[in-house]
């Protein structure tokens, strides 16, 4: 089973694109689904989330308040680093279960944090959706009613946009509008059909 990791900072445009491999019928395992998964109400890790962070981080409805959370580990290094070593072996089983279930003639991997995790060690190619980061910034803002502040913090705490390049196999350049984004991942899911065969 070839896998394909598709990866890129905050803002690039990775869920247009993975939602266009859906669109011609290929599995997409979403590494931030797994992630939600795996900290759902009544999952031993929320329950380890709530005594470390406290309940402040536990939603009126019993789930995990996402933003609380973020606004903790992306201020302090170390409890990034607390939560990671909980929840990433929870979510490499998870997204491997995915991968498994597979059928399609090639699988997606679509996860922000792919060449900063083992989870690198689960795909064959690395296609990262590459934006300059003003256009980052900017289409992060629009969308997540967020600061520019914010943004960057994010963009400060991932892999620097040089270094993910240099980790690519494969670039789609996402500074247009989507049609253009749509026809370069239409282009390269005829190349990783020729892949899938050849593996």
């Amino acid at each position: 089973m070839l896998v394909i990791g598709v990866t890129g900072g905050i803002g690039s445009g990775k869920t247009a694109a993975t939602d266009r491999f859906q669109q011609h019928g290929i599995t997409v395992v979403d590494a931030d689904l797994a992630s939600r998964v795996v900290v759902e109400p009544g999952q031993p890790a929320l329950q380890a989330i709530a005594e470390h962070f406290g309940a402040g981080m536990i939603a009126a409805d019993g789930t995990l308040d996402r933003r609380a959370l973020r606004q903790v580990v992306f201020a302090d290094p170390a409890q990034r680093r607390w939560l990671e070593q909980l929840t990433h072996p929870l979510i490499a089983q998870e997204i491997v279960q995915q991968i498994q279930a597979s059928s399609s003639p090639y699988t997606i991997l679509a996860s922000p944090l792919l060449l900063e995790s083992s989870q690198r060690t689960m795909v064959d190619r690395v296609l990262v959706i590459d934006v300059p980061e003003a256009l980052q910034i900017a289409r992060t803002v629009q969308r997540d009613d967020t600061t520019e502040d914010g943004v960057k913090a994010i963009i400060a705490a991932q892999m620097p946009r040089q270094e993910r390049l240099a980790k690519a196999d494969d670039v789609i350049v996402n500074d247009q509008d989507l049609n253009h984004l749509l026809r370069a991942v239409d282009r390269q899911h005829e190349i990783y059909l020729q892949l899938a065969e050849q593996a």
